[in-house]
């Protein structure tokens, strides 16, 4: 098994509970951790025995720019249910949502919901 690790992926969202974030938006992090048994991909050198990982960012991307949200929790586990559909061959998958900046007075290392499959 492999885990394929994508970090602090960055965009712009308007979710959160706040008139202010669903008017303004704010920048958003997310961290996507899938797990598979990677040994085809290793022996072969070839891209379609692995997951493009331009396709996750599409589909976390789809998902920021959907419809607003309020919860954190409901916006990772849209992300994680994309990303279920998607690549129906995963162990494991991880995803980490943050809000960098977000508009609560004192936080200065943001605020991230984590999600857990399975």
């Amino acid at each position: 098994m492999g885990v394929l690790r994508i970090s602090r992926l960055r965009l712009y969202g308007y979710h959160g509970l706040l008139p202010e974030e669903r008017q303004d938006g704010q920048p958003f992090e997310v961290d996507i951790e899938l797990s598979w048994d990677m040994s085809e991909a290793v022996r072969s050198d070839r891209p379609e025995d692995t997951v493009d990982y331009r396709e996750v960012i599409k589909k976390v991307k789809d998902v920021m720019t959907g419809p607003p949200v309020g919860l954190l929790e409901h916006l990772a586990g849209r992300i994680l249910d994309e990303i279920r559909k998607g690549f129906p061959g995963m162990e494991s998958i991880v995803v980490r949502v943050r809000k960098p900046e977000p508009p609560v007075p004192g936080v200065l290392g943001g605020v991230e919901v984590e999600l857990r499959w399975p």
